[in-house]
């Protein structure tokens, strides 16, 4: 068995250039030994857990959707809303949602404390994602690549 305590792990945290998209995250599978870019199952793990801080007024990444992942939620703490393909849904602490592959979505802090909640997703390989809101495509092979037609900055018109 392996086991971490979460109050002992390292909080990533990130922002966007211009402010737009920010957040922070633990990583708790890759604490426990998950490497990413690993084809072997047993070290890539058929699940990624993180436990996600979104301050007031951010997003934590541009709206978009995955090929081939699931991604689950669960509502630590906060408000906020999720922007999905039929508008947008309230959500608060104890709410727990799901998105399967081909569903675009975004999670906004739109209240005044941090959102916190854990974000539990599969692993599928040859996984890509789509950005609607700037026609751009992320593609896992090996490493991420932004493009439309030429490598492109994760946030290019995205703020």
């Amino acid at each position: 068995m392996k086991k971490v305590n979460t109050k002992t792990l390292e909080e990533l945290t990130w922002e966007s250039p211009k402010g737009t998209f920010g957040g922070a995250g633990i990583q708790i599978s890759e604490a426990l030994g998950r490497k990413p870019k690993s084809t072997d199952v047993r070290e890539r793990h058929p699940f990624d857990v993180e436990l996600a801080r979104i301050p007031p007024g951010k997003s934590s990444c541009p709206y978009h959707s995955h090929s081939q992942q699931w991604e689950f939620y669960h509502v630590i703490s906060g408000k906020g809303a999720v922007r999905h393909a039929d508008g947008r849904t309230a959500i608060e602490t104890g709410d727990a949602f799901i998105f399967e592959p081909d569903q675009p979505h975004q999670l906004i802090n739109d209240g005044t404390e941090d959102l916190v909640l854990y974000v539990v997703a599969d692993n599928p390989f040859g996984e890509s994602c789509h950005y609607p809101d700037s026609q751009k495509w992320v593609v896992y092979s090996p490493e991420r690549r932004m493009m439309r037609s030429e490598h492109l900055d994760y946030y290019d018109g995205e703020e």
